[in-house]
């Protein structure tokens, strides 16, 4: 035991590895039936020994999540079963996920969705190749996310996008799950009502999320994720850490998920989310 680290044997690596690993399963990321990454793919992806990896995964057969078919081979064993379709359908809801870099908040949107069938608007994914195109023409890197250039001249055509696709979604009685950082426009109590509003009146009903993470938790998964955009981030990490505020609260009524390493699955949490948001209804 002496050949690892205080850390791994202490259990923070080992839960942090855990809950994404979790989370992948739990977000379908990963699929039932399918085959994990080796232990030692997942120990450079991650930063940690192989015995961390060993460990995370013994927890996570325990809880029937993986099946350990061979020492070098290990199944996803998981699944969320979709609500049964019988009784009285659901009311239109809009969840905007919002949260730092490597929150969690991909994770929690495609937990949602697994859930309730809902679909998925992500920011990035629908405007990323505008906008990198744009940040190109503007003399900025394509992967610029921190400049004046960015925040003054693109993030609003972004924002301006996204708002505009939930919309449509909800004039014709199409809730959906949208994630994006949402930083300024939680903070904006004009902005949440004006949004509030205009969802209400499409009768379609708006839960505001805040996806809650711990510093090292969330430089785990930016550095497994390995997009360019989070480079910048992961190179002066401290300095990007100390320039934001981990106590950040939306200027509204919220839910706040903890994806921190030790914290309830995120299934548990986006369960019991749910079932509040359906008894309000």
């Amino acid at each position: 035991m002496s050949q690892y680290s205080a850390e791994d044997v202490g259990g923070q690596k080992l839960e942090r590895v855990e809950r994404i690993l979790r989370n992948d399963i739990e977000a379908g990321r990963l699929r039932d039936g399918e085959a994990l990454p080796s232990t030692r793919a997942l120990a450079e992806q991650m930063g940690v020994s192989a015995w961390t990896v060993n460990k995370a995964m013994e927890h996570l057969a325990a809880d029937g999540l993986v099946e350990n078919v061979s020492r070098s081979r290990r199944i996803v064993r998981s699944g969320i079963t979709p609500p049964s379709s019988s009784g009285e359908p659901r009311k239109p809801h809009v969840f905007l996920i919002g949260g730092y870099a490597g929150s969690g908040k991909s994770e929690l949107a495609r937990v949602l969705s697994r859930l309730t069938g809902a679909a998925i608007i992500d920011k990035d994914t629908i405007t990323r190749p505008v906008v990198e195109r744009l940040l190109e023409d503007l003399g900025r890197p394509a992967h610029d996310r921190e400049s004046q250039t960015y925040l003054e001249q693109v993030r609003p055509h972004e924002y301006e996008a996204l708002l505009a696709t939930i919309q449509e979604n909800a004039e014709v009685g199409v809730g959906v799950i949208a994630t994006a950082p949402f930083i300024r426009e939680f903070q904006d109590s004009a902005w949440i009502d004006r949004v509030s509003t205009r969802l209400n009146a499409a009768g379609v009903g708006l839960t505001l999320v805040w996806v809650r993470c711990d510093a090292s938790t969330m430089h785990t998964y930016l550095k497994r994720r390995g997009a360019a955009r989070d480079t910048g981030k992961l190179v002066d990490w401290n300095d990007y850490v100390a320039g934001i505020d981990l106590d950040f609260r939306p200027e509204a009524d919220h839910v706040v998920i903890n994806n921190s390493a030790s914290s309830e699955p995120l299934q548990s949490q986006a369960t019991k989310m749910l079932t509040t948001v359906t008894e309000a209804a």
